[in-house]
């Protein structure tokens, strides 16, 4: 019994000045302090040994093992100190990834905030729209030609058109809508934009989608002219793009307005004219529907697509960027 002490304290000295990490050490308590371990052993041997071997060898055993483990958890406070030593406490950290707003959020934002500077109100509009709003109210009867001019996606119910008292469902193809509804619950004078997203039914490429944000305003009271339309635009183009900026207003149709402008604007440094919105005086028969006196009140409607506008500023040369999700685009904003 005492040879095979003395043999378990000298392999166990050995050993352990050969372990090289944590996992090792842990190998090691197990092969001598473990439930089957040497010791354990060793100490199942003492049953068979007379009583006065067991009094000589017992706490032999007991200080070995007592001796063993002070010296396994003295290495193992040597490795612990070793490993945090090997940290450079004064190195950066790891940067985290945060989401943040897209692309066209931020646009919608910049857009809202420079027309709630110059005392519009922001409000917001269906995305399902029923035909009444999307075209009768805006000058735009069934059998008018100009609803060719818009590729619409009908909601259908067990392949019949939903309905209800102002006739069929739709994709609202522009946020001109909130035009009439506005006007129905609110009186004059008016000042609202209405950005949100539309949907055409369209083949896509780099420069058309299927669905795609807009901003459309609205003026209205006694007085209101072109010469407040052009006031107000020119001084949002300005603050939006913060560069010299040239403007072109030329003659153009829309149902819903009349006269019907379109403008373009050359920024500073380029010598092409680019094409961001289309505007007008209300027709009188938009007035109609919301129940307004067309010899009372005038005012001037305009709509403008925030994905051209990202497109123009950030020089994005492919509007379908802006949808596909890949974060190597995303995160250069």
């Amino acid at each position: 019994m005492n040879t095979d002490i003395e043999n378990i304290e000298e392999l166990f000295a050995k050993e352990i000045q050969e372990v090289k990490d944590l996992n090792e050490l842990e190998v090691l308590k197990i092969k001598y302090l473990g439930r089957k371990g040497l010791l354990a052993n060793t100490i199942s041997q003492l049953a068979n040994l007379p009583i006065e071997e067991k009094r000589k060898f017992g706490p032999l055993i007991n200080k070995l093992k007592a001796e063993i483990s002070a010296l396994i958890d003295e290495k193992y406070k040597g490795f612990r100190v070793s490993s945090e030593k090997s940290i450079d406490l004064t190195k950066p950290g790891s940067k985290i990834s945060l989401g943040h707003k897209h692309i066209l959020a931020q646009v919608e934002e910049t857009a809202k905030k420079i027309f709630l500077q110059l005392n519009f109100s922001v409000v917001d509009g269906p995305e399902i729209e029923n035909e009444y709003y999307n075209f009768d109210a805006l000058n735009i009867p069934p059998d008018h030609p100009a609803r060719e001019m818009w590729d619409t996606f009908w909601l259908k119910s067990n392949n019949q058109k939903l309905t209800d008292d102002k006739k069929n469902f739709l994709l609202r193809t522009h946020t001109s809508p909130m035009q009439v509804r506005y006007m129905e619950s609110h009186n004059p004078p008016i000042q609202i934009v209405v950005p949100g997203r539309v949907f055409r039914y369209e083949a896509t490429d780099a420069s058309h989608e299927i669905n795609f944000y807009q901003l459309e305003g609205l003026m209205v009271s006694k007085d209101i002219n072109l010469a407040n339309f052009k006031f107000i635009i020119e001084e949002f183009f300005k603050r939006f793009f913060k560069q010299e900026i040239e403007f072109r207003y030329r003659p153009s149709y829309f149902p819903f307005v009349e006269p019907g402008i379109e403008l373009d604007i050359k920024i500073r440094g380029s010598n092409k004219w680019l094409e961001v919105m289309g505007a007008g005086m209300v027709h009188n028969r938009v007035f109609e529907y919301a129940h307004y006196n067309p010899g009372e009140f005038q005012g001037f409607a305009f709509g403008l697509g925030l994905d051209r506008l990202a497109m123009i500023k950030y020089k994005i040369p492919d509007i379908r960027l802006f949808y596909s999700g890949d974060l190597r685009f995303i995160k250069q904003f």
